[in-house]
């Protein structure tokens, strides 16, 4: 099999140029959070059956799909990736890759990203790498390592270079998950002027929104460039779901469960991250005393389909967050003996986060549902600062931190929800959720 360079210049082994210039659309839609990416892969692997990165493009969707029933179909594409290796030979790129799909279907989330950084050593301009990577370090909770990531490879970036504004957005999302959150706009609204589609780039911009207390802008932000992403996947709908969160903090409770209805669950998917933002959404909802009707059991038959699932730690604790509201105590059983059995099995990342974070998370879910607020702060005042293991970014983990704070207060643990807002409103003088409750409680004691 010859070999190419695709648009970003990196060593291709592919059949034709035409193979090349395709699997290019299919990683382009991929990093752009395409409805179509499928559609365009599909079209590389009709043109060429042995292109080996087609196929580890195909076991990275499936993994990142994070659907247990998806790590089948992940490892069948891995297997058609070396089958194809072996018949010809291929670049360190291609094998790298190869190298990294075979760590994350075995569930080896640090090792696939090991490989990931050893061949953006060599590649800098591979924009596949350099966005499964920070698909994987997110979940693995490295904000600082998704920034350096890609901190190493933007010299060998110019604007010339294809995908320029990908990368940028990249960037942005890893500047704003560490903290930097000028910088992280900057570079967020660069992308997007490139590319207005950009919906990476946006919902880095979106965060540092989020993470400043500034809701009217980031509505706005929102409001600006969602007719843009009408070619977007479900993703499109996360940022729905940040909508719905600066409209939670201004009070607009009708606004909220209109877009909880109109867009964040518009369809009753069971993809993990539709359920994760619609149950985070009504759980924030009921605890600002707002009525939720029969929204909970909806999500609740979804999150039951996947009581065996344990991709991702963070979506678990989500699922079992439905089922707890649904109060149907066989589910919960079943689903609380599953994550025990996993957390027991050592089978790679995610069974020892659940182990570590994941159970406690579980057991202050249930205990929090049924009133037992003690338990709750028992439970997770030891493993606040490991939550992070969990993934997702600040703006989704906040959940748990405003679940162990309403339980501190709830529970009348004073001393502890006031320790806790304090190093809240410090961190986040502009958030108006911590604000609220830090008078609440000044207020109850005093100000002691």
């Amino acid at each position: 099999m010859p070999m190419w360079v695709d648009a970003r210049g990196e060593p291709v082994v592919a059949a034709s140029a035409d193979a090349v210039s395709h699997l290019d659309r299919a990683v382009d839609a991929h990093l752009g959070a395409r409805a179509d990416t499928r559609a365009k892969l599909a079209t590389v692997l009709s043109t060429d059956p042995q292109c080996v990165l087609a196929h580890c493009l195909d076991g990275y969707l499936w993994m990142g799909a994070s659907r247990r029933e998806g790590f089948p179909t992940a490892l069948a594409a891995l297997a058609r990736a070396q089958a194809a290796a072996a018949r010809a030979p291929v670049t360190t790129r291609e094998a790298g890759h190869m190298a990294a799909l075979t760590a994350w279907t075995r569930g080896d989330m640090p090792g696939a990203a090991h490989q990931w950084d050893a061949i953006l050593a060599d590649h800098p301009r591979d924009v596949l790498a350099l966005r499964v990577s920070q698909f994987v370090l997110s979940y693995l909770g490295e904000s600082d390592r998704m920034r350096e990531t890609v901190a190493r490879v933007l010299p060998a970036w110019t604007a010339d270079t294809a995908g320029y504004g990908f990368v940028l957005g990249c960037y942005a999302y890893g500047l704003e998950e560490a903290g930097d959150y000028a910088h992280a706009e900057e570079i967020g609204r660069r992308a997007v002027a490139l590319d207005p589609s950009d919906i990476w780039a946006a919902h880095a911009v979106t965060h540092v929104a989020e993470m400043q207390g500034r809701l009217e802008d980031g509505m706005a932000w929102i409001a600006q460039l969602s007719d843009h992403w009408a070619p977007c996947n479900n993703f499109a709908l996360h940022l729905r779901w940040h909508e719905a969160l600066f409209a939670l903090e201004l009070g607009q409770y009708d606004r909220v469960l209109t877009l909880y209805d109109r867009e964040v669950r518009r369809e009753s998917t069971d993809e993990y991250l539709d359920v994760t933002n619609a149950v985070s959404l009504l759980w924030r909802l009921e605890q600002a005393d707002v009525d939720v009707g029969a929204r909970w059991r909806e999500l609740a038959a979804c999150a039951r389909r996947h009581t065996r699932d344990h991709a991702l730690v963070f979506a678990d604790v989500h699922y079992l967050m439905a089922i707890a509201a649904s109060r149907d105590v066989a589910a919960i059983d079943q689903f609380v003996d599953s994550c025990r059995q996993f957390a027991a099995t050592n089978a790679g990342t995610e069974a020892a986060v659940m182990a570590d974070v994941g159970l406690p998370l579980v057991y202050a879910v249930l205990a929090h549902r049924r009133g037992s607020y003690g338990d709750v702060v028992t439970a997770l005042l030891p493993i606040r600062s490991r939550f992070r293991r969990i993934g997702g970014s600040h703006a989704q983990r906040d959940l748990f931190d405003q679940l162990l704070i309403d339980a501190a207060w709830r529970g009348g643990r004073l001393d502890v929800a006031a320790d806790l807002l304090a190093e809240r409103v410090s961190r986040r003088p502009h958030n108006r959720w911590g604000q609220k409750h830090y008078a609440a409680v000044l207020g109850v004691r005093g100000g002691r």
